[in-house]
């Protein structure tokens, strides 16, 4: 019976992965991360960071890093595409903190995965080891790589996002089509002078597709999302280019404001939107799996990455103080605490994607109305309130 310290291996070094193996040091549980490309750096646009997870965040040590490279919104706008009428404002900033005792943040995705590699050891993260396979053994778990090498762990779990090869080794399924495209982008913030000077996440909502945008990199970037119905372009990539030219000509018709803003960017990057259903199965003995892996999410409730720094968390907290031998008992526990969460929140981001994007018309003004009629930030309670940490103490 082994009976020494954990050795976790974490396959995948994004946003998932680097939280993970930062939680783990903090609990003082011994991880390597292996990765794939052969240089770091988190591509994309902005993203998101909601109380729920920017209390963990700040937990690890984070909290200076992202004062001084994200931006804290003012408010979440809702508008009208035609008009840029006004649907709903939801109050962030002092409000959001005072009731959730924690910010809420928006930030360049490159930012936010480099303050989570400041705070590694050095050596933690190897680079250009493309898992293919992992093998369970009686005492240990086996990572295979391209090109033959190989690596042995008390525990695997897969960070490696929606074509998770760890998860392919949990469960057969495949990702499935949202019907919706993304195009992403980052431009100037003196190029789009315009827009108010307030920061605020502004969402856009039309017949059929949304816009979204918000301030990043301290304000020097404006971070955009357009979404657009798609049925022959299911290529899901971070790096597929865009033109920007068919992007603003599927945004004719909408307001002014929106028409400048998307002939605003040099370049555009696009990708087919999927998700997958939630699944049973997120453990078997020493492997599990953790964001994307585990609950790929449609884009519509800004909760993909924080659903996975909380996944971090609680598998960090899972896995405090225990040996070899508990292994499967820790890793079952956290897969209970998290399916029913993130099983919810991938359903309401799949129902927003078609109640976001209703075509103007009865349905449509219900929706608008029910928004209006929102009380705000007091109604996020069981999103923003949730304690990750606490969570497994419960």
């Amino acid at each position: 019976m082994r009976t020494d310290e954990l050795h976790v291996a974490v396959v995948g070094a994004g946003i998932a992965g680097l939280t993970l193996a930062a939680a783990l040091s903090r609990a003082g549980i011994r991880c390597q991360v292996f990765e794939q490309t052969r240089h770091l750096g988190e591509v994309g646009a902005g993203i998101q960071i909601a109380p729920n997870a920017s209390r963990i965040l700040h937990r690890l040590g984070l909290a200076p890093h992202l004062r001084r490279t994200a931006v804290r919104p003012a408010a979440i706008e809702m508008r009208r595409w035609d008009d840029n009428q006004l649907i709903m404002r939801t109050p962030l900033g002092e409000e959001c903190e005072r009731l959730y005792e924690a910010p809420y943040y928006t930030i360049h995705r490159a930012d936010l995965h480099q303050g989570l590699l400041e705070l590694l050891p050095e050596g933690i993260v190897h680079l250009g080891l493309r898992c293919v396979g992992v093998e369970e053994k009686p005492d240990e778990v086996v990572l295979h790589f391209e090109g033959g090498p190989t690596a042995t762990a008390d525990v695997v779990v897969g960070a490696d996002g929606i074509h998770s090869v760890v998860r392919d080794a949990l469960v057969a399924d495949e990702p499935r089509f949202s019907g919706q495209i993304i195009y992403r982008g980052l431009i100037p913030a003196d190029r789009v002078s315009f827009l108010p000077e307030e920061p605020r996440v502004v969402l856009w909502l039309g017949p059929e597709q949304h816009c979204v945008c918000y301030p990043v990199s301290s304000g020097r970037l404006v971070s955009f999302g357009a979404t657009t119905p798609g049925s022959d372009w299911r290529v899901e990539s971070w790096s597929a280019e865009g033109r920007v030219e068919d992007l603003v000509a599927a945004y004719t018709g909408w307001n002014d404001q929106i028409t400048r803003l998307l002939h605003a960017p040099d370049a555009v990057r696009r990708w087919a939107l999927h998700d997958r259903d939630a699944v049973e199965r997120w453990s078997r003995g020493r492997i599990t799996i953790i964001g994307d892996a585990a609950h790929p999410m449609l884009p519509f409730m800004a909760q993909g990455a924080n659903q996975a720094i909380e996944d971090a968390a609680v598998l960090a907290a899972c896995l405090r103080g225990v040996t070899s031998d508990g292994v499967a008992a820790a890793l079952q526990r956290y897969a209970e605490i998290r399916k029913p969460r993130t099983a919810e929140i991938q359903r309401i981001s799949r129902e927003n994607n078609r109640t976001l994007h209703l075509p103007d018309g009865d349905r449509q003004q219900q929706r608008d109305q029910a928004l209006r009629g929102n009380s705000g930030l007091r109604d996020q309670e069981w999103l923003y309130g949730y304690d990750a940490e606490s969570a497994v103490i419960r």
